[in-house]
């Protein structure tokens, strides 16, 4: 370890492994909640399972039983560990009903319960990713029938603890388009709209980028957000993880998100030196970013095999020797 120190200490488990700023545990996360204190976590960024109607390897619920499979194991906990300024974001993809083209509502009702006064979180704002290199799917409906369109877009809830979590879109400006930059240039027409709005003279002022929608869109991998339609394609095949994985001969875990989704919201909802929990780390995503990016984090994960090969996203697995290098 370097000489960071992680604001608080975890008695209970011990970390698989560690890094400049942050631990990975393998450990059923429904345990592992309880040993964290209170009001301690800056952000919680996580993906859960999904309630897919196909069993996966990582472990998923049904959607019958995903409401209060959720809300019994971790909404509360989830709660009381986050700070008063803290954020709980939820990457979650809708489901289909069994046997018919139509769609299950649990994410919406998970929303719902986790709003309810039964645990009294905040919806601050819904997020959509937008994966344009998703599979068609389901294949019956998409590919054979042909009745429904391809199924590319996942919610994201950010959800609160309180009304007013630290929050800074100032850190997620994207460029001006080159419309807007010529009527910086040249001057508008401050005054009401036929909408109603009034548009005001402080509005050409220059702040250095737009203030994105949220709808979160890229480009591509490099780009930074556009609007809350996050545009990401899930396309990675390069990197070092899926390296270390391929030389041994690791099966990487297959629902990984890409880095740009808690990118963006740790850059927006935190700060340097701040602590971030992924409590299903999978193959600890969220734990690399947040390590660049110079914040405290911890991840649990209940396979030993995704959080050894996760691993690897930090050191190199030729020499098992730590490979980290921090942005500033």
């Amino acid at each position: 370890m370097s000489n960071n120190v992680f604001p608080f200490v975890i008695n209970d488990f011990k970390p698989f492994f560690q890094t400049d700023y942050g631990f990975a545990y393998c450990c059923d996360s429904i345990n592992f909640l309880k040993s964290i204190p209170d009001d301690s976590i800056d952000l919680i960024m996580t993906s859960p399972p999904f309630a897919l109607l196909k069993k996966k390897k990582y472990g998923n619920e049904d959607s019958q039983n995903y409401v209060d499979w959720f809300i019994t194991n971790f909404a509360n906990e989830f709660k009381r560990i986050l700070k008063p300024t803290g954020s709980l974001v939820i990457d979650i993809g809708g489901s289909w009903n069994k046997g018919y083209p139509t769609r299950s509502l649990y994410h919406f009702e998970l929303l719902i319960k986790l709003c309810s006064d039964v645990v009294g979180f905040h919806l601050a704002q819904e997020f959509y990713w937008y994966n344009p290199a998703k599979i068609p799917s389901p294949i019956q409906w998409v590919n054979i029938e042909r009745v429904r369109v391809k199924d590319s877009v996942n919610t994201v809830w950010w959800l609160s603890k309180t009304e007013r979590p630290k929050a800074d879109n100032r850190k997620v400006l994207t460029p001006y388009k080159a419309s807007m930059k010529k009527l910086l240039k040249e001057g508008y027409n401050d005054g009401p709209r036929p909408s109603g709005h009034k548009v005001g003279k402080k509005w050409g002022k220059d702040n250095g980028g737009a203030i994105p929608p949220n709808l979160l869109n890229y480009d591509n991998l490099s780009e930074v957000l556009q609007d809350n339609l996050l545009e990401i394609p899930n396309t990675e095949a390069t990197s070092r993880y899926l390296q270390a994985c391929k030389s041994l001969n690791i099966k990487p875990h297959p629902a990984r998100f890409p880095a740009n989704l808690p990118t963006f919201f740790i850059n927006f909802l935190t700060d340097p030196g701040d602590v971030i929990l992924d409590p299903f780390g999978g193959s600890c995503v969220t734990g690399e970013v947040a390590e660049k990016l110079h914040r405290f984090w911890i991840t649990s994960e209940l396979n030993e095999e995704y959080v050894y090969s996760s691993k690897f996203r930090f050191y190199d697995y030729s020499t098992d020797q730590k490979e980290v290098t921090t942005s500033d």
